[in-house]
């Protein structure tokens, strides 16, 4: 038995839009935009950041782990105890905090407390994209998840290719606070839209944060997270040092580092899209392409360093077969969560940050020993192999059972 033939959740109530489809979903994907806009914000304002509160920008990058510390530990906390709480309620309340996150971020004086207020913003982070997504897949008919969860999970994609850069721009120009209170007040007003335009469900009063987690302890559930913990990570130790490697080791213009990091975004955006076009045909396949290509252009990014052209077309499919991986992964979840539909679709996002924490740590244990850029490559192949190894594992485990 795979997953694709695997009998769906009883769970995942079917839900009518109040205002139409069309609707609920641009709120969703704008809302998943706003959330990773304030994500990878601070990534491209590093600089301006560290220089306003007088510290170095290694110390200012603690910032930067504190929201992945508040993505990891609030997506299972902040679920659990909204167990009973209907889906919309619950993202009602997540985009108040997220919020309530940035202005914090906004008022804090010193770079210590900036750091809790970015842990804070953190914790609905994980949350709000499960429950978007589960939303999203309510809304369509059974065949349709994938592109549904695709579609609403493309914000984050976009967040790379317009949000980020725009908000490089805003703090460049009129400082990093100003540019968390935009996001903050982005939040705001993708709270309004989801007040009018998403469904209302109706609260599962008999569901508890203990039926949240036995629903949770299932092999394939467990093997699902694994595989986006460990095989995400690959494309992160190639996108934290990115921009060095095109200025020290490609030795590209400046201007061109952007266009480098604008198909990067790109490529992630068409990945998301045709993943979740893949997905709805053979989830497996999905996966396992998503993966093996993942392995494939990283290995390819190695020997394509001093060849910008040919390395610009690798930037463009190396997030475009890994990003793949996420509406496959959150479908999947989909299939055997069971009573822990929220918890799971969840965690997916807490997993895909400990990836991105897994692969930044690889790059920088590599560079650290002296290994050149290249092995870069290798070694985000490395955890791509990984991931679809522990996915072959999934797969094996369904064989046993059926047998």
């Amino acid at each position: 038995m795979t997953s694709d033939t695997h009998t769906p959740s009883p769970t995942l109530t079917a839900v009518q839009p109040p205002h139409g489809a069309a609707l609920a979903f641009l709120t969703l994907t704008f809302g998943t935009f706003v959330v990773g806009t304030g994500e990878f914000a601070i990534m491209g304002m590093l600089p301006q950041f560290a220089s306003s509160l007088h510290v170095s920008t290694a110390d200012a990058g603690y910032a930067i782990t504190a929201y992945a510390m508040g993505v990891v530990i609030g997506a299972p906390v902040i679920t659990i105890l909204g167990a009973r709480l209907s889906r919309r309620t619950l993202l009602l309340i997540l985009f108040l905090f997220f919020c309530f996150g940035n202005f914090l971020s906004v008022l804090m004086p010193s770079a210590p407390l900036v750091e809790i207020a970015r842990f804070v913003t953190g914790l609905p982070h994980g949350a709000l994209f499960g429950i978007s997504a589960l939303i999203g897949a309510s809304m369509v008919e059974r065949a349709r998840r994938g592109w549904a969860v695709g579609r609403v999970l493309s914000g984050i994609a976009i967040a790379t290719l317009i949000g980020a850069p725009f908000s490089t721009f805003a703090a460049d120009h009129l400082g990093w606070r100003l540019a968390y209170a935009l996001i903050g007040l982005a939040g705001g007003l993708t709270f309004l839209a989801v007040k009018r335009y998403i469904p209302a469900d109706k609260p599962d009063l008999a569901n508890s944060p203990l039926r949240e987690v036995k629903g949770l302890l299932n092999a394939q559930v467990l093997l699902t997270l694994l595989t986006a913990a460990i095989g995400f990570g690959g494309m992160f130790a190639l996108y934290t040092f990115l921009t060095s490697i095109l200025q020290n080791v490609t030795h590209v213009p400046e201007w061109m580092v952007m266009v480098f990091l604008v198909i990067w975004g790109c490529g992630m955006l068409v990945g998301a899209n045709v993943g979740a076009w893949v997905v709805d045909r053979t989830l497996n396949t999905a996966v396992i392409l998503a993966l093996v290509g993942s392995a494939a252009t990283m290995l390819a990014f190695s020997v394509l360093l001093h060849s910008p052209w040919m390395l610009l077309l690798d930037i463009f499919l190396v997030p475009s077969f890994a990003n793949a991986l996420g509406p496959a992964l959150q479908t999947r979840l989909m299939d055997y969560a069971g009573d822990a539909q929220t918890l799971a679709a969840s965690l997916n996002h807490s997993a895909f940050n400990i990836a991105n924490a897994l692969g930044a740590l690889l790059g920088s244990a590599l560079l650290a020993q002296h290994y050149s850029y290249s092995t870069l490559g290798l070694g985000g192949a490395l955890l791509s192999a990984g991931g679809l190894v522990v996915y072959c594992v999934a797969l094996l485990d369904l064989k046993m059972q059926k047998q």
